[in-house]
């Protein structure tokens, strides 16, 4: 094999490579052609041209093998067609191919690859990423696009997600949602590795699973809104899926004020106590979220992907935890019955109000009778809903704060989903305050109480040391399993010096760092948007301590995606993976 620089051996902008003698006997010639490698072949007298580098990992082609007009790579078998530069084997992505021809016995290259323009091109990969869930072309769309490209990816990934998937709403779509939420608050060097995060789960949660197909709206002249919530609620609360659908496509198609539609989905979600674990609302306030991402134009297809999930939900009054030995659904109940009054005596009576965190002590310390009568009192008092739920939130985030590492591992789950079902409460509350969705705030408020086991004795909250910790001694804590309060400890110190935002992005890095689950995106997405509502407080400073402590306990995994996001970053500069 020969290279050649293309140096005094240029016509008109093409590069003479070689006589065609020569490439026949050494069947390959590598040429350096405006900074790229590119790998001339013959096959069957007629000469081909591609970039040298495997679009895979990196391997040099030109050690490859030629056969029928296809080049085989050595390194793991891709194989690409010779005229066109296509992949057969869509985990290694198509190769940039380049016009060479012969000209009275000689070879000739142009140097300007044959190639879709960038953008075009990286949103071609987008898709085919999803469609056939492969990581690494993501993660090279991901790179290849501009930041201001992402709303385009959002849009197709979420309307990828929810027509490929039969079975409704995903936790790849919820981690879509989260990851394009708290976008701004990540670095901006970690924000194409968030959204490749979410590609990878969106392509995961639809691989294998059937299409989707949509039921038409009803051909009628009903338009009441209050008809259709009804209607909604009334199909859920008997599980039938399909009249759901059609009540709620009827709805957004004849124009049905959003409010309206989210009174439906919010009612519906809170019928019933703590449904699915806190899932089905958590599900339901990121579909609404996702909308204000993509537009109101898709409500239909994203908002109905949440009716698998209603019409199946575990309802938590058929459990016993929620039944022996407090009675909750009947202590809940009694509170419901007179709820609607209750906020119709505080209406207006309050614009501010600053008990957030008594209110909170109250509820992991209280016994719940007690606490549910303090929690209507203040309703009737004026203390505003998003004020309420906000407490709560609270409450639920010092659970993680307080969670003791002697539980087992698998507990860090239980507390996990109490506060992000109490941060989806809390913004839902904030979106379409409705009295039917404010008994989530109750319900929110017992199942933090159902959880105190996992808080005896509380963990003390960490002091500041008077330490200042680098990014890199607190990213170094994460490298350890179980360095939980050793993260926690160098975090508050971080945070008493007052570099909160610095906070909130090397927590957003650290999780990216990470093959991170479902779990772990939920729990760093509502910490930030909690954080924001206690923002350069101490119940702020607890929120962020006790996402720090969540995150170090489930790391470090492999890291197997960052590896794949690396290797695209590499392939994206030029650089050599495979050595000369």
């Amino acid at each position: 094999m020969t290279t050649v620089t293309g140096k005094d051996t240029t016509v008109n902008a093409h590069i003479k490579v070689c006589s065609v003698d020569e490439l026949e006997r050494d069947r390959v010639r590598v040429v350096s052609a405006d900074g790229r490698s590119v790998a001339v072949f013959i096959d069957e007298g007629s000469v081909f041209a591609v970039d040298n580098r495997c679009p895979h990992m990196g391997f040099p082609l030109a050690q490859g093998t030629v056969k029928d007009g296809i080049l085989t790579c050595h390194w793991h078998h891709a194989k690409f067609d010779l005229a066109g530069g296509c992949t057969f084997d869509l985990f290694a992505d198509d190769v940039t191919s380049f016009r060479a021809e012969i000209r009275d016995g000689d070879v000739w290259l142009d140097p300007t690859p044959a190639e879709e323009e960038p953008r075009v091109h990286w949103l071609r990969k987008v898709d085919e990423g999803l469609e056939h869930e492969v990581p690494l072309v993501l993660a090279k769309a991901m790179i290849g696009l501009e930041e201001d490209d992402a709303g385009e990816v959002l849009t197709r990934a979420a309307l990828f997600g929810v027509r490929n998937r039969n079975a409704g709403w995903s936790d790849g779509l919820s981690i879509l949602t989260a990851m394009s939420n708290i976008l701004p608050s990540l670095a901006p060097e970690d924000r194409p590795i968030a959204l490749f995060h979410a590609l990878v789960h969106v392509a995961r949660a639809t691989a294998g699973q059937a299409v989707n197909f949509d039921l038409l709206p009803l051909d009628t002249e009903e338009t009441r809104p209050e008809r259709y919530i009804e209607w909604t609620r009334r199909f859920v609360e008997v599980r039938a899926s399909e009249p759901t659908e059609r009540a709620l496509r009827t709805m957004i198609d004849i124009g049905t004020p959003r409010t309206a539609v989210a009174d439906a989905i919010f009612g519906a979600s809170t019928d019933h106590l703590f449904m699915d674990g806190g899932h089905t609302l958590d599900f339901a306030n990121k579909a609404f979220e996702l909308l204000d991402h993509i537009g109101w134009d898709k409500a239909d297809e994203v908002l109905t992907s949440l009716i698998p999930n209603m019409v199946t939900a575990q309802r938590m009054e058929e459990t016993s935890s929620w039944q022996h030995p407090v009675n909750l659904p009947d202590l809940l109940s009694e509170v419901y019955e007179e709820l609607d009054d209750g906020i119709e005596a505080g209406a207006g009576r309050l614009t501010g109000w600053e008990g957030h965190a008594e209110l909170a002590n109250q509820i992991l310390d209280g016994e719940p009778a007690d606490t549910l009568g303090v929690m209507a009192d203040l309703v009737r008092s004026g203390v505003p809903l998003r004020d309420m739920s906000a407490s709560v939130a609270y409450a639920a985030a010092m659970r993680l704060l307080y969670f003791r590492v002697s539980n087992e591992f698998a507990d860090w789950n239980t507390v996990h989903h109490t506060f992000t079902y109490t941060n989806a409460v809390d913004q839902a509350i904030r979106r379409a305050p409705s009295n039917p969705l404010a008994r989530g705030i109750f319900d929110g408020a017992m199942s933090v109480y159902l959880e105190r086991f996992l808080n005896v004795p509380k963990q003390s909250v960490p002091r500041p040391s008077g330490g200042t910790p680098s990014r890199e001694e607190i990213l170094e804590t994460f490298d350890v399993q179980g360095g939980v309060d050793d993260t926690a400890q160098l975090v508050a110190d971080m945070l008493a010096e007052g570099r909160r935002e610095a906070v909130v992005r090397l927590l957003g890095h650290a999780l990216l760092r990470e093959d991170a689950g479902f779990h772990s995106f939920q729990v760093y997405e509502a910490g930030v948007r909690q954080y924001g509502n206690f923002a350069e407080t101490p119940e702020g400073d607890h929120i962020l301590i006790g996402v720090s402590r969540f995150l170090s306990a489930h790391s470090p995994t492999v890291r197997q995606r960052g590896q794949t996001f690396e290797i695209a970053a590499r392939l994206h500069r030029g650089e050599s993976l495979a050595g000369d």
